[in-house]
């Protein structure tokens, strides 16, 4: 059996862009507790952010992650502009792509219905889960994804 996907943003979903607590800016946010909650989860877990590289190298450490891969994106603008016009994130077309056949999880603050019925119409078994980014993952969105990657 193949193992699923997570494909994971930094902006949003590990570090809030809330309140949070007064006078903690940047990494301060990043809850430490997302590193065991991360690797508890059945899945290869991939950065899908613009940080690129820099979450192996400032992100993961904070957590107890090792270094994870990294989704790169073909830079290609008119695909990239023909997409904004339909209403598509920018990631949606390319995660698609790098997930292949395996069944992935997508989590970020950006996601839209309209992400979710493009990839409907072209994956298989998928969950694009959008998070609150004025809270970041919280236990309930951990659960969530926990019980549909044991699914896929």
């Amino acid at each position: 059996m193949t193992r699923p996907v997570l494909f994971l943003d930094v902006d949003g979903p590990l570090l809030p862009f809330g309140d949070g607590v007064p006078g903690t800016p940047g990494l301060a946010r990043l809850d430490p507790l997302h590193g065991p909650w991360l690797q508890a989860l059945p899945c290869e877990l991939i950065w899908a952010t613009t940080w690129m590289d820099d979450a192996n190298t400032h992100i993961a450490p904070l957590l107890g992650l090792p270094p994870l891969p990294v989704a790169i994106w073909p830079d290609d603008p008119d695909t990239e502009a023909a997409d904004a016009r339909r209403g598509l994130h920018w990631k949606t077309r390319g995660l698609v792509a790098l997930a292949g056949t395996r069944p992935f999880a997508w989590v970020d603050d950006e996601i839209t219905g309209r992400d979710r019925d493009w990839i409907a119409a072209h994956h298989g078994k998928a969950l694009p889960h959008r998070v609150d980014p004025g809270h970041g993952l919280t236990d309930a969105d951990y659960l969530a994804l926990d019980a549909w990657l044991r699914t896929a």
